[in-house]
């Protein structure tokens, strides 16, 4: 009997946590933030709303642990509230960003020619402008809020998936088994959807997780500016906004979620590292 065994998907998943310390906790925190926004009403000790006029722009107590903001409103109920917020930001600017970026990307790189010209000058159009800017301007068109603002992230984000991937579909569309589908005359979306779309993924991967944390920065970035959700709905980047007004008399209301926004983004980004650590073997050894 030979020795060899199949490993199975959850041991090599296994192994990949047990090589990974710093991919294994960022997974955690990761889990942690979507158990919070699943469960804030049952965790959070008050309503985000709630206003205790006797305890305004109150230090850590036994009442508030975090203490509360100018209005009174507990800052660890607001700050588990912020949770659903930025899950939900996160995800849907990455969600345009990758509806948008990969089947241009995909487009351009396949069919060549003056089609990857057209596309590549409109993606440099869109590189041009500084990220912030061409978000507060798309926002600006959209109208302020939430959604609104996480769709002019991901309208900003989708230049890069879209270089990214029409990279990769260059090198993909030139393979054997694509050569050999045209001869056995698959159309264009066969093989872009059988067999170059699969052989694209791995750096996409890295991408959308190294993205999720830009964009929880990009939600508390345009949230501090007013141009995200709007009050009196919690929001990590809005709660960081209103704290720097009282940053003077209550420096301790801005540590809460600044920690927040800090942790969440270095567990994505550390996260993305280390799958494309893994997933990319020229990386290893570095």
């Amino acid at each position: 009997m030979s020795d060899v065994s199949i490993q199975r998907p959850p041991h090599v998943i296994r192994r990949w946590l047990a090589s990974h310390i710093a991919a294994t906790i960022a997974l955690l925190v990761l889990t942690f933030l979507v158990v919070l926004a699943v469960a804030a009403p049952v965790i959070a000790p008050y309503a985000p709303t709630a206003q205790d006029a006797n305890n305004m722009l109150s230090p850590p107590t036994n009442l508030h642990w975090l203490g509360t903001d100018d209005l009174g409103r507990d800052i660890l109920s607001r700050l588990i509230y912020g949770a659903p917020t930025t899950v939900y930001a996160c995800l849907l600017a990455v969600g345009v960003a990758l509806l948008i970026g990969l089947p241009v990307g995909l487009i351009a790189g396949f069919f060549g020619g003056k089609v990857d010209a057209v596309i590549s000058r409109v993606i440099d159009t869109f590189l041009a402008f500084p990220a912030i800017v061409l978000a507060i301007a798309v926002t600006s068109a959209l109208g302020i809020g939430l959604t609104n603002s996480m769709i002019s992230v991901g309208i900003v984000f989708f230049p890069q998936l879209a270089r990214l991937v029409r990279a990769r579909t260059l090198i993909v569309r030139q393979d054997l088994y694509v050569e050999a589908a045209r001869c056995f005359g698959a159309s264009s979306l066969h093989i872009l959807w059988r067999h170059v779309l699969p052989n694209t993924i791995q750096p996409v991967i890295v991408q959308v997780t190294l993205l999720l944390g830009t964009a929880l920065l990009a939600e508390a970035s345009l949230s501090f500016l007013g141009l995200g959700i709007q009050p009196p709905n919690p929001s990590w980047g809005a709660m960081l906004a209103r704290a720097y007004q009282y940053m003077e008399i209550a420096p301790e209301q801005m540590y809460s979620p600044g920690l927040a926004i800090l942790i969440t983004a270095l567990a994505f980004n550390t996260l993305g590292e280390s799958l494309r650590v893994s997933l990319d073997p020229t990386s290893r050894g570095r």
